[in-house]
């Protein structure tokens, strides 16, 4: 953050506390296949853009920003609380499963200085990565990421960068065998991009174990013992000088808070979160089956006793960035 306008975008995307306590909704093919699980939709494309409306203009006034995409977003930024930032995703979503490598895509309608025009305070982007993969696919990666720091420079715009992890020889990256290589996987790409040649601002990143392995948290096998999670935790935050924040990964509000909680007590000083199906993700059903009016009451009431309740944990566990006058 040593550019003048990108520490005046951060100062957007912060609360009070110099935290960021961020609401993630630019799902695109993952809230699609939420949506049709509850019924076959005949309107799909405006589903989608009511739902990330009613979340958004129900929950950014209690987050200090929101990440949304701009396929079906646009709606939903403008909606959104004066109090809260605009991320704005500038990957397509999802990746091709039938080439290998899980390569990565920018929109092709989308730059970043569209992004900005758009009203984003920062660009985010998603990239999966495997440390363990060819060098001829990461490399690929790296020059990528090199393009979109270097455009995210040329505006003088914040890049977030979120990386998710996996092996490329494991299809479960859920179970116990891909949760034993999760720290390694997590951290190792964690010091990759905070290298400065990509000119990254804020890593957005997993936590570095898979906590239904952890003891005391697992229901059946256990990976890790708290001392070796606690340990990993405190691993990752030393292998990056950049900010990073927590994503939710999908698990229950409950189980996301706890990690924080452990986290803080492992020694992380992660600084906050872009929180997304934790939050929102029970409210889907209530949209598909009952309709817009039970939505946003779902949003006013459970979805912000959700959001409220992250921002409490954060205020005990998230360490402030520290913003350069």
């Amino acid at each position: 953050m040593a550019l003048t306008g990108k520490i005046n975008y951060i100062k957007q995307l912060v609360n009070e506390d110099s935290i960021i306590g961020a609401l993630a909704i630019d799902q695109r093919g993952a809230l699609k296949k939420m949506i049709t699980k509850f019924k076959t939709s005949d309107n799909l494309e405006n589903d989608i853009v009511e739902f990330k409306k009613i979340v958004s203009s129900e929950l950014t006034q209690y987050a200090s920003s929101i990440l949304l995409d701009p396929e079906y977003g646009s709606v939903a930024a403008e909606v959104r609380s004066e109090n809260a930032g605009l991320l704005i995703a500038y990957e397509k979503t999802g990746y091709d499963a039938t080439m290998p490598g899980r390569l990565p895509d920018c929109l092709p309608d989308w730059s970043v200085k569209r992004l900005k025009e758009a009203g984003a305070d920062a660009c985010k982007f998603l990239l999966y990565y495997d440390v363990d993969e060819s060098d001829d696919i990461n490399n690929q990666k790296k020059v990528y990421m090199e393009r979109i720091g270097s455009e995210c420079v040329a505006e003088d715009i914040p890049f977030f960068l979120e990386v998710i992890s996996y092996d490329a020889d494991i299809e479960d990256s859920n179970g116990k065998e891909y949760a034993a290589k999760k720290p390694y996987k997590v951290n190792e790409m964690m010091k990759e991009f905070s290298k400065e040649r990509y000119n990254v601002d804020v890593l957005k990143v997993e936590v570095p174990v898979n906590m239904n392995y952890v003891e005391g948290y697992a229901k059946d096998e256990v990976v890790y013992s708290q001392e070796e999670a606690k340990q990993l935790f405190k691993e990752q935050a030393e292998s990056t000088s950049l900010p990073f924040i927590f994503l939710s990964a999908g698990v229950s509000a409950e189980l996301f808070q706890e990690t924080l909680v452990f986290a803080k007590d492992s020694g992380s000083t992660f600084n906050g979160v872009l929180c997304g199906r934790a939050t929102w993700a029970n409210g889907v059903e209530v949209f598909v089956l009952e309709g817009e009016t039970a939505a946003r009451e779902w949003m006013r009431t459970q979805g912000r006793k959700n959001i409220e309740e992250l921002n409490e944990v954060l205020k005990r566990t998230a360490t402030p960035i520290v913003i350069e006058k």
